[in-house]
């Protein structure tokens, strides 16, 4: 019985804020439990867990670093899950297709001036830019990546994508 005295309360104080670390991580609210659920069976795995879980602040700031880190590796194994190909076959079907030499110069040549006005902007935004459009992570993720609000996230991709349509539409 002297187990459940102290790890029910340690659960029910921390299960809903270790979940939202999980979704701020970009996981879905399924997969954000599933770590909350690892991360409590890790940290009662720990030396020192029934002590820990006497300070409430010291427990907390261990179990979110471990929610943490399971979140960021189950993005990680989505990520190397989907499907990745490599720049040579990228090319051989971009060949294999019926398209003009012409045409793959004007993609290419529009792919480098893209590149090049997103060198231009301002390195914030410039991060949205890679983390939201690139990365594809969601925009609660990128905020907490670059310690600012989602709000912010969203103004300064919006600017970004102003400036660069207006960067391409000069060239």
């Amino acid at each position: 019985m002297g187990f459940f005295r102290w790890i029910g309360p340690l659960v029910h104080h921390h299960r809903r804020g270790l979940i939202q670390v999980g979704v701020r991580e970009g996981l879905s609210s399924h997969e954000a439990f599933d770590c909350v659920q690892e991360a409590f069976c890790t940290f009662l795995l720990l030396p020192d867990a029934r002590g820990l879980s006497e300070a409430p602040d010291d427990a907390a700031r261990m179990l979110a670093a471990l929610v943490r880190n399971r979140a960021r590796n189950v993005r990680r194994r989505h990520h190397h899950a989907r499907p990745h190909t490599s720049a040579e076959t990228e090319l051989a079907a971009i060949a294999s297709d019926d398209v003009a030499v012409d045409d793959l110069i004007e993609q290419l040549e529009e792919h480098a001036r893209l590149l090049s006005c997103v060198a231009r902007l301002a390195e914030a935004q410039r991060n949205v830019v890679t983390l939201r459009m690139l990365d594809e992570l969601p925009g609660e993720a990128v905020a907490e990546l670059l310690h600012t609000t989602p709000g912010n996230v969203a103004v300064l991709l919006h600017r970004a994508k102003g400036r660069l349509r207006a960067c391409m539409g000069e060239a």
